[in-house]
């Protein structure tokens, strides 16, 4: 997992950050991306893609990652970007806040996926990166536990939806929850709701 991390400081950069995502697919919410920078040499076994570890221990790591950090930042696209831009522009342009909101400035990017970002850092896009680059993977667990973070803030303010427990990805209860209420100010207008859209193009308003 060190791998990525190495080879770029054999290059001579010192300031390595990791970036990831969260929250490209649901059908409600925002995308929270996070940028890590680790000491160098930094190793921690537990740290892996978020998608594969426990709600509960995610919590845990982002507190170990919180203390180990050399630097985090953390920047998210609100829905009306999402459907302003589309979710991948919108997902590039969470990307570069949090590296824009890094308080130690880096010299390296390691990013997750096939998309690089607007910037003059040097970078590189690393596919499944979250399993493949210890920094990568944490910044994958900082962006995850944010957003899951924002999405019990907003289950307490919009219950009918049980955002606490799907957390806005298109569960069939969300997807019912919908039918019953219509979408909420968080609900991305831009994505087709399987079952949900087809209903209102029978007939079924739905705001």
């Amino acid at each position: 997992m060190e791998g990525f991390e190495r080879r770029a400081g054999e290059l001579g950069y010192r300031s390595v950050a990791g970036i990831d995502e969260a929250g490209r697919g649901p059908l409600a919410g925002p995308v929270v991306a996070a940028a890590v920078i680790l000491p160098p040499g930094y190793k921690n076994p537990e740290i892996n893609d978020s998608k594969k570890l426990s709600a509960k221990k995610r919590e845990r790591l982002y507190d170990v990652i919180q203390a180990d950090a050399v630097s985090i930042g953390v920047g998210l696209s609100e829905v009306s970007v999402i459907d302003s831009l589309n979710i991948l522009q919108a997902t590039l342009l969470a990307m570069k806040n949090a590296v824009g909101g890094l308080p130690v400035i880096p010299d390296y990017l390691l990013i997750d996926g096939l998309n690089r970002i607007d910037g003059d850092i040097p970078q590189k896009t690393v596919v499944h990166g979250d399993a493949l680059s210890v920094s990568i993977a944490a910044a994958s667990i900082i962006a995850k536990v944010s957003r899951d973070r924002l999405m019990e803030m907003y289950h307490r303010q919009f219950p009918q939806y049980n955002f606490l427990k799907n957390k806005g990805y298109g569960t069939k209860e969300h997807r019912d929850a919908i039918v019953a209420y219509g979408r909420c100010k968080i609900h991305r207008r831009s994505f087709h709701v399987v079952g949900v859209d087809d209903a209102r193009e029978s007939g079924l308003f739905l705001p």
